[in-house]
């Protein structure tokens, strides 16, 4: 298996309730090297090019919403199958349909405000992480 990065994003919820140090150590449990990560506050603007991809779906205006309705910390992590091992440490979407011990089933609320980030694949990963961080911010 070939190293990998992916991009979390402590999003506002998490923040809201303090959860970033016990999600960011349930991550690094989990055997991801974080590269960087910082705390910031996205405007309409940046969480809009972000999620462009979503753009025109139903949900799009209520994310950029969301993601802008407070501090969120955007994480680079780096491990072999990175990508796919933090799909399964976060869970599924919905935190209904999460598998016990994730981090949507344990901390998060519902679908729409669901705790963590995570790309969808090796490619995003890496434009995902080059979005918030320059190469000189990752260690």
């Amino acid at each position: 298996m070939a190293i990998e990065r992916t991009l979390a994003i402590l999003k506002p919820d998490c923040v809201r309730k303090g959860l970033q140090g016990e999600v960011l150590s349930r991550i690094q449990k989990a055997g991801f090297k974080v590269l960087g990560f910082k705390q910031i506050r996205l405007t309409k603007e940046t969480a809009g090019a972000f999620y462009a991809v979503h753009k025109g779906r139903p949900f799009y205006e209520g994310l950029v919403e969301f993601m802008t309705s407070g501090p969120c910390v955007p994480v680079a992590l780096e491990k072999e199958n990175a990508v796919a091992d933090f799909r399964t440490l976060i869970g599924a979407t919905d935190p209904k349909e999460a598998a016990d011990g994730t981090i949507r089933k344990l901390f998060a609320d519902n679908k729409g405000e669901n705790i963590v980030h995570g790309s969808d694949s090796a490619e995003n990963g890496r434009v995902e992480v080059a979005f918030f961080f320059s190469s000189a911010e990752l260690v």
